[in-house]
């Protein structure tokens, strides 16, 4: 029998596509046991995407003849986190949250000013250290029976911080989700403020790499996520 998956209207990250954070979840869960999903191509919104599980274990998403991501059986999330922001220097950091000046991403369900609906993740440089945070208190509808934050929403507000995280220098360019990890240790609860956190990594030309990191009011880690985004090469736009 054929397996097909959607993304959600309303869970976009550009205007008109999936949010990177948010699919490569939804992907992740696809597999058994951790996975690393590398996105190939926008994610359509509203859309049923055929789903190809490979023999040895991974699995490739296509909207028809267009391969959208794969997502690879991965050894476990290992990510050294940087001391925990607390949430009073986050409440700070978010009032030098930068906002891309892109129209692009002014309606991302996670980032975006231009909705009211919007996760509400505005991560801003912390004073004094080369990384983002944002306080963030997850609501009601991100949860399951239990109370617990669903994964898609936890790696979603991973993904967005570390754009800002590498990119503290004022310039933004434009640059997109490629490959996306992550690993969730406890349970997130709805109606708790917690702190979301990133810092980067790494750069190679194009390519930069990020950390995330979703830590409680008292410090505790609660999930990480690595990161890779791709500058579009110019003219590609």
């Amino acid at each position: 029998m054929s397996q097909t998956i959607s993304v959600p209207g309303r869970f976009n990250g550009p205007l008109t596509s999936g949010h990177g954070g948010y699919s490569s979840a939804v992907i992740a869960g696809l597999v058994d046991g951790p996975a690393s999903v590398t996105l190939r191509s926008p994610v359509p919104l509203d859309t049923a995407l055929e789903v190809i599980r490979e023999d040895d274990r991974s699995v490739r998403v296509l909207n028809g003849g267009t391969l959208v991501a794969e997502a690879n059986p991965a050894a476990q999330l290992d990510l050294e986190v940087p001391a925990p922001v607390s949430t009073s220097e986050a409440r700070l950091a978010t009032a030098r949250y930068p906002e891309s000046p892109d129209e692009l991403f002014s309606r991302c369900f996670v980032c975006g000013r231009g909705r009211e609906d919007a996760l509400g993740v505005f991560a801003g440089t912390v004073e004094a250290r080369n990384l983002v945070a944002s306080p963030w208190t997850p609501p009601e509808w991100t949860t399951d029976e239990a109370g617990w934050v669903l994964p898609e929403y936890i790696w979603a507000v991973m993904d967005c911080p570390t754009y800002f995280a590498v990119y503290q220098d004022g310039v933004l360019p434009l640059s997109f989700l490629g490959r996306m990890m992550a690993r969730i240790d406890a349970p997130v609860v709805a109606g708790d403020e917690h702190v979301v956190m990133a810092w980067p990594i790494s750069a190679d030309g194009r390519k930069q790499h990020a950390g995330a990191a979703v830590v409680s009011a008292d410090g505790d880690v609660l999930a990480v996520a690595r990161v890779l985004m791709i500058e579009p090469r110019r003219g590609s736009q």
